[in-house]
């Protein structure tokens, strides 16, 4: 009896001694951060990763055209990209992808409607691109029965709208 309550003693030292989070496991340690709330600008779906190529580009324009959502170009500089107010419902949309109020960027041309190809889309990101070098350009898929966005990305952003690094985000 001595020496199982010797070696509960020793063991619960050890978990004491151990780093780990509420589920006790020592690898989700690093797993649970806390948020940082002021600062900690981003964009929709991947704005944290590094810029996207051309074949990622397309492979996210036919998830949209797969889901028969409309693809639509918007452009907007760099003092204008981030919604830093909390518009009328003072909800503070400045960190939260997929809300938008006081969110709206410039749009280029029309929603491309019947658009079946990722290639057009792609000819028309960079159109957009080469006309406003300066400016953060996305992609959003729009669903015509349930009138909302469904999806955005960003494609392009300004030489100066470096993307803020996922360990700088959280502590």
């Amino acid at each position: 009896l001595e020496s199982e309550m010797s070696a509960i003693t020793q063991a619960s030292a050890q978990v004491a001694k151990t780093v780990a989070v509420s589920t006790g496991k020592v690898t989700n340690a690093k797993s649970m951060m806390v948020w940082k709330p002021h600062g900690n600008k981003m964009f929709e779906t991947f704005s944290f990763l590094p810029p996207l190529s051309d074949a990622e580009i397309s492979k996210q324009v036919q998830y949209l055209l797969n889901n028969g959502w409309t693809p639509c170009i918007e452009f907007e500089d760099e003092a204008h990209a981030y919604a830093d107010g909390h518009g009328w419902s003072n909800l503070d949309s400045s960190i939260n992808a997929g809300y938008y109020d006081n969110r709206y960027w410039v749009m280029w041309k029309l929603p491309m409607y019947g658009c079946t190809n990722t290639d057009e889309v792609l000819a028309e990101c960079k159109a957009c691109k080469a006309a406003f070098p300066n400016c953060y350009v996305r992609v959003a898929g729009f669903d015509n029965i349930k009138q909302v966005q469904c999806a955005s990305f960003l494609v392009a952003r300004p030489p100066t709208g470096a993307a803020c690094a996922v360990d700088a985000r959280q502590v």
